[in-house]
């Protein structure tokens, strides 16, 4: 275990190898909408040593709790649930057709490896794709294109029945197979960041918190939400559930130096240059100001900018539960959202994981909110 991450968040690398371990493992675990308790199972017995109490609830929502006694609360919060696909018809020939769960890409789909997970364990299987040669044979004829309708499973049977025997079914789930991966320049790409690293780095603020022996004036607790990526529904029923008084969520956002996004509409946001913080009705201005100063103060790079009707995150189920909760979004830089090679920067992490740690040590039940 690094000495540096007991001592001082402002070093090259509060990260150790147990925490990039667990960060493999957990990226490499599949948690699909609706189906996410075992990559919570995964990350509840990390969790478990830095706080005081765990608890779920009926959906699969995980908190670990410091100081649960405490009247006043705060929330750190990300979501668990990564897009995948269900399987929705089973063909006689023994091929199967799909169904989003979330907002998958199908335009990435041709050619890549899955998991289907059926009744008697993972089967892997393929999205098949006309061969190049087959679909340019006729000029005259328009090629095919990707469409969850014309998209197809092949995992080597032949027969409905083939599919039946390996414990395939309709509604089974299927997740991509790709996993974590490093690429040159402390770049990580793998399925998922969006935002599993978000429920990392919750995780990794509470060990900060743990190891350099901190205490806190307030409840704290630690929120990894399902079913982000059908309409926040995880962070509203958790929401109503605790009635926080302050809320920090963190998310993924778009890396807008990418090629084909315009930085007119997303703004200006790049890899390697900190987490980004955002303007935004569902922000709180107070709350974000403070955050503002906090990275100021610690020497923590952000960047800046703008969301318009809803933040799209979990920030807004928090904002707008029960009477109010003033709520800030903390996202990290992400290139190729929603596909199977979600890239981001270490650095990032680690940045993001400062401004979340030291924002905790400024809050109290005596910081002022009020507009008025």
């Amino acid at each position: 275990m690094a000495k540096s991450a007991k001592t001082n968040t402002k070093s090259a690398s509060i990260l150790t190898e147990r925490s990039l371990s667990f960060l493999k493992t957990y990226i490499n675990n599949a948690s699909p909408v609706g189906f996410e308790s075992s990559g919570q199972k995964l990350w509840l017995d990390y969790l478990r040593p830095f706080v005081d109490t765990t608890f779920t609830d009926p959906y699969g929502t995980a908190v670990g709790v410091i100081n649960p006694k405490e009247p006043f609360k705060v929330v750190i919060e990300a979501h668990a649930d990564e897009i995948s696909w269900f399987v929705n018809y089973m063909t006689p020939e023994g091929l199967l057709y799909l169904k989003r769960n979330g907002g998958v890409d199908h335009q990435i789909a041709p050619g890549q490896r899955v998991f289907i997970h059926g009744r008697k364990g993972l089967v892997k299987g393929v999205f098949g794709w006309p061969a190049i040669h087959t679909r340019l044979g006729n000029p005259e004829a328009k090629e095919p294109q990707p469409k969850v309708d014309t998209l197809f499973l092949d995992c080597g049977a032949r027969s409905k029945k083939e599919l039946e025997e390996l414990g395939v079914h309709i509604g089974a789930v299927v997740t991509y197979q790709d996993g974590f991966d490093e690429l040159a320049h402390d770049y990580y790409i793998g399925r998922a960041f969006d935002n599993r690293v978000g429920g990392f780095m919750i995780a990794e603020t509470v060990r900060l918190l743990k190891e350099n022996k901190k205490t806190l004036p307030y409840g704290l607790y630690v929120v990894n939400a399902v079913q982000e990526e059908v309409g926040l529904r995880g962070a509203e029923m958790i929401a109503r559930r605790l009635k926080p008084d302050i809320a920090i969520v963190t998310d993924v956002t778009h890396d807008t130096a990418t090629p084909m996004i315009n930085k007119i509409i997303e703004g200006d946001i790049v890899c390697g240059k900190g987490p980004s913080l955002a303007y935004g009705p569902a922000v709180h201005n107070k709350l974000l100001a403070l955050v503002g100063e906090t990275a100021e103060k610690n020497k923590i790079p952000v960047q800046w900018r703008t969301v318009s009707r809803s933040t799209g995150t979990d920030t807004d189920s928090f904002a707008y539960a029960s009477e109010g909760c003033p709520s800030v979004l903390i996202s990290i830089p992400l290139r190729y959202m929603h596909t199977t090679v979600e890239m981001l920067h270490k650095s990032d992490i680690e940045q993001t994981i400062r401004l979340m740690y030291e924002t905790l040590l400024t809050l109290s039940p005596k910081t002022n909110l009020s507009y008025l």
